[in-house]
């Protein structure tokens, strides 16, 4: 059974207009925005004010488990020009960026990435936009 995920509107246009930029410019792999497409295309999308606390939404900061090495990794979830692992921002459309995505306090993301499938348990939301009453980043 594939795992419900939510999204707001905001996040939904903007990722479109994204999805459909990138794809105009070829400026990154189709597949990776193939596989964003597909997770928004099966996201439960509702307004900025109705999502709840514990959702990844854009511009969350997250605290990840990696199941396997039982490591904690916090992440900001951000568009493609923000991202900068050196402040541990990640892009959207990176591997770990697209699989968190809607995904809540509690849930397990297993995901492909170039070395083979990710697990990590979403443990924590430390900053979510939404949650503190801004919905326009």
């Amino acid at each position: 059974m594939v795992k419900q995920i939510y999204i707001t509107e905001l996040d939904k246009v903007r990722l479109q207009k994204l999805i459909s930029n990138a794809l105009e410019y070829n400026l990154c792999k189709k597949d990776y925005l193939k596989r964003l497409d597909q997770e928004l295309q099966r996201a439960l999308v509702v307004s900025s004010k109705d999502i709840p606390n514990d959702i990844i939404t854009m511009n969350s900061s997250v605290a990840l488990v990696d199941m396997e090495t039982n490591e904690e990794m916090i992440y900001t979830l951000v568009f493609p020009d923000d991202a900068d692992l050196l402040e541990n921002k990640i892009s959207i459309l990176a591997p770990i960026g697209t699989a968190i995505l809607g995904y809540r306090v509690g849930d397990i993301v297993e995901w492909p990435v170039p070395d083979g499938i990710i697990k990590l348990k979403v443990d924590r939301i430390v900053f979510q936009p939404e949650a503190t009453g801004n919905y326009t980043l």
